[in-house]
């Protein structure tokens, strides 16, 4: 089938008659059962988005159709939809059924998007390769020798190898930059509250942002539009009037941009990563953007911070999971104690378990203030510190990632080193603010680069505006 870059390709294929919206998600449909050694889905809803595809093909033909008609889109197994089943890629829900949709999911489906599945994942969205899931690994699709990132691992390589053309991820720490960087797609997390987080089972509350997977800037723009805005089921999500996202706005005016020398000059950075991003930042310095290094000492303690208090809220999200009230439970009960243990135990993977140890142990009453309270106040720091930047530039550039696609069952001497492929997405995370990864090329094994654009809160219109630049710029070079 057609590879399409954009919905607007899409739509004025429909529109002339080469295509429709059927024979796109047979098209789909093929790719999945192709490639069905990437692992990107759990459960494909085949016969479901069939019958949907042929009532949009109808509304078409008699000019009712929702904005959003021709989109194909899967969905996080983290993500609810009403009537099917979620899990969070865990075995503690395996055959849990979700009793609601999640107000992204329905406001997509209100103008006509189709879902065509459930994407696999990081366990409850705790991990960056996409290998702590309890359906197995997804396998990057430039190299399924490879890692696709994660959680949202799944989530990226549907739209990496043409298995739909969005995605819904998550954003918590990097879940949906960090994968969108090594499957070179673009990938977006939204302010925090900009999206409702309705129908998302929650990590750590304070930082989970669904977050939307393309493969350009401008259908990332157009999906944010529809599903933005406040939402009376989330008291979080934001009032903020999310205005007209799409069409972008031309980038006419020469812009501000900060980079931190401190992501740029550390030995954790590949150097074919450094090269990439350096030789952006020369080429928007020569059409007149001015780019200047802004140094920001507090970046070595975003990681501890963010790592501190979203493991203490995990911790408090995941006591729910007990095996009393629905779940997995333990066959082997002997106690009320035996029943929270053993379900729990067998229910969770190793690195659930041990984010919930160290999120139990830094709300202990003997360590809240020395881990839990300083970590709060660290935040604050760092947030304020971000802001300041951002008060004097329009954007903030670094990395998305420390290295490009790693090995599958690549050995670690500690989980230390795999947190460490969040070194560069957690600010934009612990802050709120909105960041998108775009792809720049790729290094001497052809895996993807991605470069990391931060912007103030509520500016996702400019943060689009200027990705759009750099990436019809790049098209240009090609």
């Amino acid at each position: 089938m057609k590879s399409y870059q954009t919905l607007d390709e899409i739509q004025n294929d429909i529109k002339l008659g080469r295509t429709s919206c059927r024979a796109l998600l047979e098209g789909y449909l093929s790719n999945i059962r192709a490639q069905s050694n990437l692992n990107a889905f759990i459960e494909v809803y085949e016969q479901e988005a069939l019958e949907k595809a042929d009532s949009i093909d109808s509304k078409i033909k008699n000019n009712t159709a929702g904005k959003l008609a021709g989109l194909i889109f899967g969905i996080k197994d983290l993500i609810c939809f009403q009537g099917h089943k979620v899990s969070g890629g865990s075995k503690i829900l395996q055959n849990f059924e979700s009793q609601f949709s999640a107000t992204a999911v329905q406001k997509l489906i209100g103008e006509d998007a189709i879902v065509i599945g459930r994407q696999n994942c990081d366990e409850f969205g705790m991990g960056s390769s996409n290998e702590n899931s309890y359906y197995g690994p997804v396998k990057n699709a430039f190299d399924p020798t490879k890692v696709p990132g994660g959680s949202s691992g799944g989530s990226a390589v549907a739209v990496q190898a043409n298995f739909c053309h969005a995605s819904l991820g998550t954003d918590t720490g990097g879940s949906v930059r960090q994968p969108a960087a090594f499957c070179g797609i673009v990938g977006l997390k939204p302010t925090y509250s900009r999206i409702s987080r309705w129908g998302l089972l929650a990590y750590a509350s304070s930082f989970d942002s669904i977050g939307i997977f393309t493969k350009s800037v401008e259908d990332n723009a157009r999906i944010l539009e529809v599903i933005a805005g406040k939402d009376n089921h989330d008291a979080t999500s934001s009032s903020e009037t999310v205005g007209s996202l799409y069409p972008i706005e031309l980038a006419e005016k020469k812009y501000r941009i900060a980079y931190l020398p401190e992501a740029m000059d550390t030995e954790a950075l590949q150097p074919e990563i450094k090269v990439a991003i350096e030789g952006q930042l020369e080429g928007l310095k020569s059409q007149g953007h001015t780019v200047e290094a802004v140094n920001f000492p507090l970046l070595d303690y975003i990681l501890p911070t963010y790592y501190i208090l979203t493991t203490a809220e995990a911790s408090s999200n995941l006591s729910r999971y007990d095996g009393a009230h629905y779940g997995h439970r333990s066959d082997n009960i002997s106690s009320l104690e035996s029943l929270y243990k053993n379900s729990r135990t067998e229910g969770f993977g190793d690195e659930v378990r041990r984010r919930i140890m160290l999120g139990t142990f830094v709300l202990s009453a003997d360590y809240y203030d020395a881990y839990f309270t300083k970590a709060q106040k660290a935040r604050r720091l760092i947030k304020e510190a971000t802001e300041k930047i951002l008060s004097e530039f329009d954007f903030i550039v670094i990395p998305t990632t420390p290295t490009t696609a790693f090995k599958l069952g690549k050995p670690s001497k500690s989980p230390i080193e795999k947190y460490m492929a969040d070194l560069y997405t957690v600010q934009a995370s612990v802050t709120g603010l909105p960041a998108i990864s775009i792809p720049i090329g790729s290094d001497r094994e052809n895996m993807p680069i991605g470069m990391q654009i931060i912007s103030s809160a509520f500016n996702e219109r400019k943060l689009f505006a200027f990705s759009n630049l750099v990436s019809s710029q790049l098209k240009e070079k090609v």
